[in-house]
């Protein structure tokens, strides 16, 4: 479990560092001026640096017939792979002549990171018991909270005006201690003692789909604020509040002790209270933060900020216990992999919508606005999916009786 938080580590290093650095790139190949405006604040339009961003996301899409492989191939082989190639690939960022290269390769190296992401809380769920489920969700949700901190602080205490190619270069660290963590990692006894799913990668079965539909849609939908919400955090602290990198470092660091409250909060209401009820309120609350955070000046920004960090990461135990505990553990990694693809598309979707709404109200607040309170509406959603507190995995989920209870 610890070796697969370490990997979870590395990958919030990797896919952090383009959140991190992409207002940098956008300046280091644009052309800043003194201009008002968005685009001359920035060195490109924000529409340019929302569409390059959501090409980034909308690569992950590739990680569902690969999160799907792992039914088949099994976990172990289908993690160290993913994580070798998405450190490889972001490494040879760092060193990319143009702004199109460097979103090229981050692009490339996006799907395997992604892989991992998903891979790793599908591992935890299977080698915890119901008690414990929601504790070990929790851990891989801060050990990547803990690496998108580390190279977010990293920069911040570069002297001058860090270079993204530093910046980026800080993933070939974990790359070259991989070897030493191979060694520990494992594959989970009951994926082991599983049989092996068939067929085309992806699929799921008839029986199921209703409940991983709309499991899916939820976590697409909260990424529809999440995806903007936290990759504009430097293009909007540094081009528009001029903030400086070491504030937004400062602030980044204080993510930490927020993200590790909201995955304490959501594993003590996922435990208690249920995954469902627990799921939604996150949810909710990560609309209205988001709203909070881009409609005002640096307080603001701080105030939303941190609490999107905590709204969010409160989500992430139960909805990871629900994905875990609604399916059978032959077809786990599929249904990771489905709720990977629609949370990119949500994060695809929020990106373009937060940028072009931007560009034209003049405003980032008139685009928070509109996201948020959709957001928050939706997590009504999360009504129509059984409760599953107390189940082991492969327990039968009578869905009306269990909905009734709950």
């Amino acid at each position: 479990m610890i070796s697969v938080a370490v990997l979870s580590v590395a990958a919030g290093l990797a896919q952090f560092s383009v959140t991190t650095v992409i207002g940098d790139v956008a300046a280091y190949f644009g052309e800043q001026t003194d201009g008002e405006d968005v685009a001359s604040q920035l060195g490109m339009p924000a529409t340019t640096i929302g569409l390059s961003l959501a090409i980034i996301r909308l690569s992950s899409l590739a990680a569902l017939p690969a999160a799907a492989m792992a039914d088949r191939l099994g976990r172990r082989r289908l993690l160290l792979g993913a994580i070798t190639i998405g450190l490889g690939l972001t490494a040879l960022a760092a060193l990319s002549p143009s702004f199109w290269i460097y979103v090229a390769l981050v692009a490339l190296a996006r799907p395997a990171i992604t892989t991992l992401n998903a891979l790793a809380g599908v591992v935890a769920a299977e080698e915890a018991t119901s008690v414990d489920r929601s504790s070990a969700l929790a851990l891989i949700a801060v050990a990547y909270g803990l690496g998108a901190g580390v190279i977010s602080v990293g920069r911040g205490l570069l002297p001058g005006e860090p270079s993204f190619r530093v910046v980026t270069a800080f993933v070939l660290v974990p790359l070259l201690l991989l070897p030493l963590l191979a060694r520990r990692i494992r594959e989970p006894k009951i994926s082991g003692e599983t049989e092996r799913a068939t067929g085309l990668p992806g699929l799921v079965p008839a029986g199921l789909r209703g409940r991983v539909a709309v499991l899916a849609l939820m976590a697409g939908i909260i990424s529809i604020a999440t995806g903007p919400g936290f990759t504009y955090l430097f293009v909007y602290g540094e081009g528009v509040l001029d903030a400086t990198p070491g504030q937004l470092s400062l602030l980044v660091l204080g993510a930490g002790p927020a993200g590790l409250a909201g995955v304490l909060v959501g594993r003590f209401g996922a435990d208690r209270f249920g995954r469902r009820v627990t799921a939604g309120t996150g949810m909710a609350l990560t609309g209205v933060a988001l709203l909070v955070a881009y409609g005002g000046g640096p307080v603001m920004l701080a105030v939303g900020y941190l609490g999107a960090i905590a709204a969010s990461t409160a989500f992430g135990p139960p909805e990871g216990a629900l994905a875990a505990e609604l399916v059978p553990t032959r077809v786990r990694a599929t249904v990771a992999g489905w709720i990977t693809v629609t949370g990119v598309l949500g994060a695809v979707l929020g990106l373009a919508l937060f940028g072009v709404i931007a560009d034209l109200t003049g405003s980032f607040a008139a685009a928070a606005r509109w996201i948020g309170v959709g957001v928050t509406a939706a997590s009504l959603g999360f009504t129509l999916l059984p409760e599953t507190r107390g189940m082991e995995l492969d327990d039968e989920v009578p869905p009306r009786a269990r909905r009734r209870s709950a």
